[in-house]
Formats: structure tokens, C-alpha cells, sequence
């Protein structure tokens, strides 16, 4: 397993939110949908709910040829077989991590200011999550939507890649990709569609028709 230093231009999140959907059931629709990345996120899960949900994941993702990340959790990304891992600000830090997963798997970090975004790049993140760049309702205690000049900004300082989140959706992506980052993640957008293998191949439609962002790798 290789470290991928571009990331795929969507970045699709296994998050039922409200929807009362089955997390298995949305991963089978996103990669029928042709989704290049799945992180897998269920905050109140368990650690055997996350566990199994993820060891039925990962071969789905696998044989789709798809990367699968875990949210939070190095030690159930390690368990199975998953390339890597999206650690939040409270999460372990990128070196514990690295000593869970090994040096050839993803690690990515969630970072919403400048400071925090060098910080992550300093600590070895593959690639830093930035945002949120528009309201979301994603999250419960979300921070206040940074807007575009945050993914600008934090282009201008880094070189890793940039996956930019919040509330972003595949008529907003364009311009997202064109402020600077690498890939956008979304989330309600395709797990609140009435189609979200749908959502994922309008998505992919959408970003692959973006101006390239300048060169991270």
C-alpha cells in the first residue's frame, strides 16, 4: 500500500446524518456512483459498531478500487486494512498515528485556521481538511462557515493537499476547487439525496469540469 500524495477531486463522507439510511447501504450507492474516496464517519458509534461497519466497508471500497479512510479511529482504520485515517483537532496526533497505521497509510487532519493547518502540515498530515467553507448542518457544533479566503489563504502557505469541507454541494464545488483545493468533501449532499449514487456521479460530473488547482504534490 502506497501513500497517495493527490487525492481524487471528490472526497465522499459515509455519514447518515438524520437520515436514518444504512451506513453499508451508502457506501454500496457512492461506489456504485463511481466514488474515487469514502471516509466512513458515524460520531456515536461504538468501537465494534464502528469496527463492523468498517470491516464491511473496506472490501466493498477495495473491489470498487476506491481509497477508504476512517474517521477518528487509527486503531479500526489498522484493523481493517483501511488506507488511512482523518483525525480531528481532538483526535491523536499525526506521529501516534503514524505508529498505529505505519508509515504508508493516509493520515489527514481537520484544520479550520491558518495556524492550524501549518500545525498539521508541520506534525506530517498527508493532506489537511480545511473548512468549514460554508454553513453545514453536518455537525452539531459547527464553527462558523470560513468561506473561500480560508482555502485561499491556507494555499498560499501550504503544499500538501487541501480537501476543503462544509456544506458544499456540486453546484458550489467548482468554485471551490478553483480557490485552491485539491478535493472537496461532501457529505449531506449525497447522503440526503433522494439518489446518492446519483449525487455522486452529478459530483464527480461537476469537479472533473474544474480548473486545476496549483500543484501540491
Amino acid at each position: 500500500m502506497t501513500v497517495v500524495r493527490r487525492l481524487p477531486r471528490l472526497y465522499a463522507i459515509v455519514d447518515p446524518l438524520d437520515t436514518g439510511r444504512d451506513p453499508v447501504a451508502l457506501a454500496e450507492a457512492m461506489l456504485a456512483g463511481g466514488a474515487p474516496l469514502i471516509q466512513l464517519r458515524s460520531k456515536g458509534a461504538t468501537s465494534g459498531d464502528l469496527f463492523a461497519l468498517a470491516r464491511a466497508i473496506a472490501p466493498r471500497a477495495r473491489s470498487a478500487g476506491a481509497l477508504f479512510l476512517v474517521n477518528d479511529r487509527p486503531d479500526v482504520a489498522r484493523a481493517v486494512d483501511a488506507d488511512g485515517v482523518h483525525l480531528g483537532q481532538d483526535d491523536l496526533p499525526v506521529p501516534a498515528a503514524r505508529r498505529v497505521l505505519g508509515a504508508e497509510r493516509l493520515v489527514g487532519v481537520s484544520t479550520h485556521d491558518l495556524e492550524e493547518a501549518r500545525a498539521a502540515v508541520a506534525a506530517g498530515a498527508d493532506y489537511i481538511g480545511v473548512g468549514p467553507i460554508y454553513p453545514t448542518a453536518s455537525k452539531i457544533d459547527a464553527l462558523a462557515p470560513r468561506g473561500l479566503v480560508l482555502v485561499r489563504s491556507v494555499r498560499a502557505a501550504v503544499r500538501c493537499p487541501i480537501v476543503a469541507i462544509g456544506g458544499i454541494t456540486s453546484e458550489t464545488a467548482p468554485d471551490v476547487l478553483a480557490a485552491g483545493a485539491d478535493a472537496v468533501a461532501m457529505i449531506a449532499a449525497l447522503v440526503r439525496a433522494d439518489d446518492p449514487g446519483g449525487a455522486v456521479r452529478e459530483a464527480l460530473e461537476r469537479v472533473s469540469q474544474s480548473r486545476c488547482p496549483p500543484d501540491s504534490a
